[in-house]
Order: structure tokens, then C-alpha cells, then sequence
């Protein structure tokens, strides 16, 4: 690699999300164009230098093992989030890379492996929507965020494949300057340039509840049912928490979703349990416990009614598509 190029690393696992990688090489090669220089240079790495499949059954041919790896400004880890190292001597390597000033991340699922190599305590991640509540259950420790982007000294995470376009960016902004980074975002017709201080937008409640158009009571409400969803708060306590009568807040739900205030906090601790139930090896009584339910029968009950199968068929159905169609479980 040339040694005025900013220098980075992909490091693969089986499965990993295609389109997270794509979403940074892409914008990092139409850099190179549009400035005329080679400011960015890449390279594919894996644990063992064999081919890599992506979650899209796409083999990718690697430019070596991870213990081949040179000197990098950044190494990125990309995976799905059920993925295990499988060369004993892979942590050493990331946490030897980080404290030589190499910057180590990770994008969408591959914060899962980031987090087990554990390369630096405290770090606050990027943890896509859909990946958050297996991956508070697997590392209740750690610091997990909503932004689409964390960058906490030498670490990087970003929550999927637009983060992932969104972080090429501000490393192109940071080597060539504002004129190409929006120029590449152009050519990609990629309208807004996000940075870490941008929140991730989540389908679950911005689609499916409608949380933009309910009243700030209701959303104040729903942000403090999201932060204790292991321990169910009451109504009441609620209602008392934002400074007003549970008359007042059920009235306010009843208007914005048709539904009182209790059935739809316990429905946000259903989808809170589906998620580990799609996205972990979690057994259901041990998820039903994460998510404030007494037992897993009260959630199989709750879940049933509303997803129409029971956590245990859900589960048997995502895992018969993994092995008929050989897909990991869902990369983002």
C-alpha cells in the first residue's frame, strides 16, 4: 500500500452484510477519481485467507489473513451479529492494532464480534435498530447508541450499509475535503451527509407505530418504557415520571393509536423479545425475563397474539430458511 493513501482494512466473516462493504469502497473509489490522486486504498482480510461468502452467497477472495495484516490506518470488521472468531490469535491482533493508533471498527453486525474482543472498555457502539435488544442481552456492560455513527477515540462503529456510505464520507471529508466529499455524494445521489450526531431512523416505530405524529407526551412516555424494558414501568409511575395524570396519558394514546398506554408498551416488549428471538440463541424464558415478562408462557401468549406464531415457530421458520437457502441469520 502506498503510504500517503489512507490505508484500510476490511476484516470478513461468513455472512457478512455485502452491502455494508460496497457502501464504503464504492464512495472511497469515486474519491480517488474525481481528486485525481490515490488517497484511499483497501484491502480484504479473513481470519484464515480463505474465500468469504457474503449473506448474499457472494464469495469474496481476501488479500490475506489477519496476521498478515500490514500497517492500516483503519480496520473495519464486518459480520453478521451470530459470527465467533475462529483463529484464537484474531483478538490479540485487533487489540495490538488499536494501541499503535490504528483506528479498529465496526459496522452493523460486526459490533458483536468488536464487543467479545473487548479491544478497548467503555466504548460506546453504533448498534443497528434491529440488532439492540440481542445486543443489550449479550453485552449488558456495554454502551450501546442510537446514532448511526460512533466514533470514540480509536473506534469506529457505524449501525448499517447508509451509516457505512456516511462514514466513507467523513473519512474522505477529513483527507480531501468538503468540495469532493459532497461531490462523491453526488454521484451517488446521496441527498444528506450524516455524521455521528444523527439518530438512527427506526421503521418499527416511525412506520409501523407512528411515533412522529404522536403528541411529545407520548413519546416522552415511550422513551422511558424503551430505557427500562426489562423492569415494566407502571402507568402511573409513568404518567407521575412526565407530570401528568394517568387519565391524561391513557386519554392521549386512546387519541393517537386506539390503544391504552399499557397494551402498547407491552406490545414495544414484544417486539423487544422478537428481536432475540430472531437475532440470538437466547432461550425463550430467558428472553421473556429481559423484556419484563413472568414467564415465557405470558410471552409466548402476548407473542402469539401479535405476530400470529409463537417465539419457538418463528424461530423454526427463520432457522428452516437458513438451511435450505444456507442465509446467516438477517445482516443489515
Amino acid at each position: 500500500m502506498n503510504k500517503s493513501s489512507y490505508r484500510i482494512g476490511f476484516l470478513i466473516f461468513d455472512g457478512f452484510p455485502m452491502a455494508c462493504l460496497t457502501s464504503m469502497i464504492e464512495p472511497l473509489r469515486a474519491s480517488n477519481e474525481i481528486s485525481n490522486t490515490n488517497s484511499f486504498e483497501w484491502k480484504l482480510f479473513s481470519e484464515d485467507a480463505d474465500k468469504v461468502k457474503a449473506s448474499a452467497n457472494v464469495a469474496f477472495e481476501t488479500d490475506g489473513s489477519i496476521e498478515e495484516v500490514e500497517k492500516l490506518d483503519a480496520l473495519i470488521l464486518l459480520s453478521p451479529p451470530n459470527a465467533e472468531f475462529i483463529n484464537s490469535r484474531t483478538v490479540g491482533v485487533l487489540r495490538k492494532l488499536e494501541r499503535h493508533g490504528c483506528k479498529v471498527g465496526a459496522v452493523s453486525g460486526g459490533v458483536f464480534l468488536l464487543a467479545k474482543a473487548k479491544v478497548r472498555p467503555n466504548i460506546s457502539y453504533s448498534v443497528h435498530w434491529c440488532y439492540a435488544a440481542a445486543f443489550s442481552s449479550q453485552f449488558p456492560n456495554n454502551i450501546s447508541s442510537e446514532q448511526v455513527i460512533e466514533t470514540d477515540k480509536n473506534i469506529i462503529t457505524a449501525s448499517g450499509a447508509a451509516a457505512a456510505f456516511d462514514l466513507a464520507l467523513l473519512l474522505i471529508n477529513s483527507k480531501l475535503g468538503s468540495s469532493i466529499t459532497a461531490e462523491v455524494a453526488c454521484w451517488f445521489q446521496h441527498p444528506i451527509i450524516r455524521n455521528q450526531d444523527v439518530k438512527q431512523v427506526i421503521p418499527s416505530l416511525n412506520e409501523l407505530e407512528g411515533l412522529d405524529e404522536m403528541p411529545d407526551i407520548a413519546k416522552k412516555a415511550i422513551s422511558l418504557v424503551n430505557k427500562q424494558i426489562s423492569y415494566p414501568i407502571q402507568v402511573n409511575d409513568i404518567a407521575s415520571e412526565i407530570g401528568i395524570s394517568s387519565r391524561h396519558l391513557s386519554r392521549i394514546f386512546k387519541e393517537s393509536t386506539g390503544e391504552s398506554p399499557r397494551k402498547y408498551f407491552r406490545k414495544l416488549r414484544v417486539n423487544a423479545a422478537r428481536q432475540m428471538v430472531l437475532y440470538t440463541n437466547e432461550k425463550i424464558d430467558k428472553i421473556a425475563l429481559s423484556v419484563g415478562f413472568s414467564s415465557a408462557s405470558n410471552l409466548r401468549y402476548h407473542y402469539t397474539d401479535l405476530f400470529s406464531l409463537s417465539p419457538e415457530e418463528e424461530r423454526q421458520r427463520i432457522n428452516l430458511f437458513r438451511v435450505n437457502d444456507n442465509s446467516p441469520i438477517p445482516a443489515s
